[in-house]
């Protein structure tokens, strides 16, 4: 009987699923439904479960032929236990636990990790991180995620929260952050930080062309507007994304310099910012990490794009069931 996997990206706008061949090859995917995260856990986790039995229905797969299924979650959680602890951008989400409300409907082995971690093990071993042994991947979006592999094996901590880089203290005394503390290098170098620099300098009285395209209203402003004004040569757009590459760039020396990676993997949606943010973080980095550390780390762009959550969970629980079995079996001999 042939075995397959199932892969789960839970993010805040919509849910990405698939169904992939022990070979890791996509056998059917979906990545249109809304999470629709305001209706609360019970409605986001039935969704999951929806979403994987259409996805059987369709191929004819049963749950028998199922191996496992793996879930990025945002936030806090407990991996082992299957707890989703809290995520900050989904209401009444606190002590969800994600696996046991899984398991009324499946029987097939079910884990969850973080969403920063599963994309990272996408990338790490299906994307632009093949074949490294000590990767740092960051994910720029709403806020800055990011995951570690330190000499072949993704690091976790004694909370399963190692790799909180968005949470390094950048400022003394700067922009308030939810995690209790200001400074933090996420509130400057995430889309929703790179707009605040953007609409703070244009409170001082700059002028960008960007004020037209949103006659006036602040709150329509995006990062990819600030990209595309960058390429229309708007000066001040130039100065926000020299900043955010700066600030960037001297929050990842201290990782180079910390952890020693022979990668940083940049990936989420204000990566496609593309070398207009990357040349000047690339250009800081070499200017204040340790040279040799420095010159033996390159920064790319993430290849999978929004592929890497639903392989990279796949992969994740591929690998925890690996580990289980293998345990078992030592311990019966």
């Amino acid at each position: 009987m042939s075995k397959y996997m199932i892969g789960i990206d839970l993010g805040g706008t919509n849910i990405k699923s698939a169904i992939f061949n022990m070979e890791f090859e996509k056998i059917h995917e979906r990545s249109d439904y809304p999470t629709e995260a305001i209706k609360g856990p019970d409605h986001v986790l039935n969704k999951i479960v929806k979403i994987s039995q259409e996805m059987m229905l369709y191929e004819g797969i049963d749950a028998a032929s199922i191996f496992s299924m793996g879930i990025g979650v945002p936030g806090l959680l407990n991996p082992e236990s299957g707890l989703s602890i809290f995520s900050p951008n989904f209401p009444q989400w606190e002590n969800i636990h994600i696996v046991h409300y899984m398991k009324r409907h499946f029987d097939f082995p079910i884990f969850i990790d973080n969403d920063v971690r599963v994309n990272l093990y996408g990338e790490w071993l299906f994307g632009a991180g093949i074949g490294c042994l000590n990767v740092v991947l960051i994910t720029l979006g709403t806020g800055l995620g990011s995951g570690i592999v330190h000499e072949g094996k993704v690091v976790y901590g004694s909370t399963s929260s190692a790799g909180e880089i968005g949470h390094m203290n950048m400022y003394r005394e700067g922009r308030a952050c939810r995690c209790g503390s200001s400074g933090c290098l996420g509130r400057y170098v995430s889309a929703i930080g790179m707009v605040r620099t953007l609409t703070d300098k244009l409170n001082e009285g700059r002028a960008s062309i960007i004020e037209d395209w949103v006659k006036g209203d602040q709150s329509k402003i995006t990062a990819r507007m600030i990209s595309e004004a960058y390429d229309l040569g708007d000066s001040l757009a130039v100065e926000v994304m020299h900043e955010t590459g700066e600030i960037l760039g001297f929050g990842l020396a201290n990782v180079i310099n910390l952890i020693n990676p022979e990668m940083i993997i940049v990936g989420g949606g204000m990566s496609a910012a593309g070398e207009r943010l990357l040349h000047t973080v690339r250009d800081t980095v070499n200017k204040h990490s340790l040279q040799l550390s420095s010159d033996a780390c390159t920064i790319v762009q993430a290849k999978l794009g929004g592929q890497a959550g639903m392989i990279g969970a796949a992969a994740y629980a591929k690998h925890k069931l690996s580990m289980l079995s293998a345990t078992i079996r030592n311990s019966d001999k």
